[in-house]
């Protein structure tokens, strides 16, 4: 009797057993039925980046899968306006009140226009991360009807000194998926209220160091934009402004994956500390295949200060990192206290054509520990290409302010006598920096430097540098 009881039990049990897998397995199948996939590719859209990325598949076999394999998604449009915006659903007719309200919703794909307006970041940090590719465009009017990005409806993105706000970068994107795009066009960025000035009422020198006492914070180390994605990404920064911040890298920085293509087209750098533009790779193969490729074109930087007062970095218009492919037409690098171009990294696919680089005090361009004026570069430059030419140095007149220009003009600095005889640069000496900045020319020494100057400048005074182009064709021009 116990032998039959047994076998019986044990029957019970192996038919429980093969009941529960069959049944879990229609559970997957209903699952799997119910569920459609998802992507993080992100469609195009009409009002963000026309750019494809079909582009990119042609660089490898796994590009082509990777691409083929990720279908695309239907990004949402959200809309937002600091003048009528209030809660989360930001729409055209009940926008949100700042883009850091609604940070928390946005999916992959997704396109924020944003209107005029001063605008601060969620409860005033100052700083906006975002973890998904978007688009992002300023410079609509309130109806979202037009846009004049750099004129009657200028989208700004500052902050606080608040010693609560945030140091961070003032829009950074993290989108590390594959096939993302980003785009951000149409935005001015504005450190100057985030930034600690050793006199409140006489805001030029900075002081990198807070006071909690007070409750005021240091000036920020990070720059206006920074943008990293992965592999086989589109990236788009067009139409920008940025003024008055005081990053340790750079002012405006993207880290494309393995080939991945970013463009960075009509933008306006003016009086920051560090690299107006940072051309950086998240790719660093041994063979150099699949290098993230740059086109930098039409862009106007001035004014890249060093990082502090014996710095022995920062102050360059464009800074290369080793690992990419580099296309720059048409720009002005001028005024760094380090350089124009700083190719120290030794990337070896550059090709500069037709940009104009002036007034910097160490060097045009420079490969290693290398410098060379501009009009070097074809004799003895060893990573440019040969297509390489039109680039020059001529004397033009930047229209900022005259009290502007005069503080520049009188900053103390480190004595030019101590790089003179090292230096590589044209119209770098004090009096022709004058005569560039459309001053009356003087005698007299300059000063040691001890203190880092970044005397904060207006956006109406920065936009005067960069609304239309220099000789007609160098640099950027009013969207």
């Amino acid at each position: 009797m116990k032998k039959l009881i047994t076998y019986l039990l044990s029957c019970y049990i192996v038919f429980s057993i093969q009941f529960s897998y069959a049944q879990f397995g229609n559970l997957q199948n209903q699952i799997k039925g119910a569920v459609k996939p998802t992507s993080t590719n992100k469609a195009s859209s009409s009002s963000g980046s026309t750019n494809s990325n079909s582009s990119s598949n042609n660089n490898s076999s796994s590009t082509s899968s990777s691409n083929s394999s990720v279908p695309a998604a239907q990004g949402k449009d959200y809309y937002v306006s600091i003048t009528r915006g209030k809660g989360k659903v930001a729409s055209k007719e009940e926008p949100a009140k700042d883009l850091g309200n609604i940070i928390a919703q946005l999916l992959p794909g997704d396109v924020i226009h944003i209107a005029e307006g001063t605008y601060l970041s969620r409860g005033e940090a100052g700083a906006d991360e975002i973890g998904v590719p978007v688009t992002i465009i300023g410079g609509y009017d309130d109806n979202f009807t037009s846009r004049d990005p750099w004129g009657s409806h200028k989208t700004i993105f500052t902050g606080t000194n608040a010693i609560s706000g945030s140091t961070q970068c003032r829009l950074k994107i993290t989108a590390n998926t594959d096939n993302s795009n980003v785009t951000v066009d149409g935005i001015v960025f504005d450190n100057g209220p985030r930034n600690r000035y050793k006199d409140a009422n006489k805001p030029y020198l900075i002081l990198r160091t807070a006071d909690p006492n007070t409750g005021i914070n240091a000036t920020p180390e990070s720059g206006a934009l920074y943008i990293t994605c992965g592999k086989y990404c589109n990236i788009v920064v067009k139409n920008c402004v940025a003024i008055n911040t005081a990053p340790t890298g750079g002012v405006i920085s993207t880290m494309p994956g393995e080939a991945g293509k970013v463009t960075i087209e009509n933008n306006l750098v003016v009086n920051n500390t560090g690299e107006g533009i940072f051309a950086m790779s998240g790719w660093h193969p041994r063979d150099n295949a699949n290098l993230p490729e740059y086109t930098i074109k039409n862009n106007t930087v001035l004014f890249c200060w060093k990082h502090d007062a014996i710095a022995t970095y920062g102050g360059n218009g464009l800074k290369l990192d080793t690992d990419v492919k580099i296309d720059a037409e048409n720009n002005v690098f001028g005024f760094g206290d380090y350089g124009g171009i700083d190719n120290i990294k030794l990337c070896k696919s550059v090709t500069l054509k037709n940009n104009l680089v002036l007034g910097n005090r160490q060097y045009d361009y420079r490969e290693y520990n290398t410098a060379m004026k501009i009009d070097q570069i074809e004799d003895e430059a060893d990573q440019i290409q040969p297509t390489s030419t039109g680039n020059i140095s001529k004397m033009v007149t930047i229209p900022v302010s005259k009290e502007w220009s005069t503080l520049y003009a009188n900053r103390k600095e480190v004595s030019r006598a101590q790089v003179d005889a090292a230096a590589k640069v044209s119209n770098s000496d004090a009096n022709a920096v004058r005569s560039i900045l459309g001053l009356p020319l003087q005698a007299g020494s300059v000063a040691m430097d001890a203190d880092v100057w970044l005397h904060k400048i207006a956006i109406e005074d920065a936009l005067k540098a960069g609304m239309q182009k220099y000789d007609g064709k160098f640099g950027c021009s009013k969207p």
